[in-house]
């Protein structure tokens, strides 16, 4: 078939600077989801993206484009009580012992609003929802879009993979800027992750965009731009959306990596739990029962056990035990403070790179994932640790994974010793809503 522009002529006007017309994004994305545009040429393009940027039309442009790629999900069919049930999400841009996820849905959904979640595997030193949950013997991630519609009308919330029907646009330019060098694009960030989150259809987003080491976005003002962007775009597509910037210089709770993050969740379930974790939980479920006109304090659900009800019938609802025994490594290595004082410092990254490297992440999406692979801390910068005392123990099936974990810490922390242990950083950087 002939077609309707040239992608050299495209290729050149993103690169001389110029924006491109609604009518070159419709067709450079059809084209390329068709294989119509080759490889080369859309590297070619992200490229140009990447260096010139895009106007806000052109993004939001962009974004319906590859929404128009595929399906749409429609949940105006799951029911309560007299009437429409409302739909909330949320989504996290990444980041190390981020298990947010697992308590968020079953709490929200405890007050009644129906929670899809569709969430994604690890790569690199950022943990996967669904590597996660996958420790839970017999737990599966794939469902039909018709069984989703059905838990959601009982059970209030569902975890699960995202069907190949979503935005097939971004999984194939996703994979492309993957090897290119081209993830770093606020615009084709922004339109990768909205995309998604519009062809699923629900009613709000809550948008968690991390910040600091362990993150995508290393410093505040990229990160604001990318959450201002992302939030601008679902307002204008109908979808009230809001973004928290969530501190990640330091990981999140106490666990990296897989069995041990749930069973970090379920102790935040049964009213426990590291403070961050449970801060940051309560700080989304509030803006996710807000957007769906719920005026209810989520904190309570914690400490009364109905979000734990709604967790236990949402792990059994997808073929997991909630009483069976998660995995545990073979091999364990503990790492002490070589001195006394107050730990200053430690780097999201480095942690998340060794828990990686001892099995819990992946380099490649195909490869194989430990369950019980990670890293457990013992102290949290802020905390006085003695000389000798347990700062982290490295867990892993395979020791031979042991010294390469070792080399990402070398330098992943800093005790102080003259009682200058620096400002503690806030959890929570800010709020933004449409403009």
């Amino acid at each position: 078939m002939s077609e309707r522009f040239d992608v050299v002529d495209v290729i050149r006007a993103k690169r001389d600077r110029l924006g491109l017309t609604g009518e070159q994004i419709d067709w450079v994305v059809d084209a390329y989801t068709r294989g119509a545009v080759a490889d080369e040429q859309m590297s070619s393009l992200a490229m140009a993206i990447y260096l010139n940027g895009m106007n806000r039309e052109e993004i939001a442009r962009w974004t319906q484009a590859m929404i128009a790629s595929g399906e749409r999900l429609d949940f105006s069919s799951i029911i309560g009580p007299g009437q429409k049930i409302a739909t909330a999400d949320k989504h996290s841009t990444g980041g190390v012992g981020d298990k947010i996820t697992l308590p968020l849905a079953p709490l929200v959904a405890a007050y009644g609003v129906a929670v899809p979640q569709l969430s994604g595997r690890g790569l690199g030193h950022t943990g996967g929802t669904l590597d996660k949950l996958e420790s839970i013997p017999g737990w599966q991630a794939s469902m039909s879009n018709e069984r989703m519609i059905s838990l959601l009308g009982s059970v209030g919330a569902v975890i699960c993979a995202a069907g190949a029907g979503l935005a097939p646009a971004d999984k194939k330019l996703y994979a492309l800027r993957d090897v290119t060098g081209t993830v770093e694009a606020i615009p084709l960030i922004a339109s990768s992750i909205m995309s998604k989150k519009i062809a699923e259809g629900t009613d709000s987003l809550v948008l968690d965009v991390k910040v600091g080491s362990g993150a995508f976005m290393k410093d505040e003002a990229t990160a604001r731009e990318l959450a201002q962007t992302m939030v601008d775009l679902g307002h204008e597509a109908g979808v009230k959306t809001t973004a928290l910037l969530t501190d990640m210089s330091t990981p999140l709770g106490l666990t990296v990596g897989n069995a041990i993050e749930v069973e970090e969740s379920v102790d935040v379930l049964a009213g426990g739990g590291p403070d961050d974790v449970v801060e940051l939980t309560v700080a989304l479920a509030r803006e996710m029962l807000s957007a769906s006109g719920v005026d209810e304090d989520p904190a309570d659900a914690l400490v009364d056990g109905r979000a734990m009800d709604v967790y236990r019938d949402m792990i059994r609802s997808q073929g997991g035990d909630p009483d069976a025994a998660l995995p545990v490594a073979r091999e364990s290595h503990v790492v002490t403070a070589p001195e006394s004082g107050t730990l200053r410092r430690l780097d999201a990254l480095a942690v998340g790179v060794a828990s990686w490297r001892l099995g819990a992440g992946r380099s490649r999406k195909e490869d194989p994932v430990q369950a019980g692979a990670g890293v457990r801390l013992h102290a949290k910068p802020g905390d006085t640790v003695r000389q000798g005392q347990p700062l982290m123990t490295l867990l892993t099936d395979t020791p031979e994974r042991f010294d390469r974990a070792l080399e990402s810490l070398a330098d992943s922390y800093e005790i102080a010793t003259d009682n200058s242990a620096g400002a503690e950083r806030a959890l929570i950087l800010g709020r933004l809503s449409a403009e």
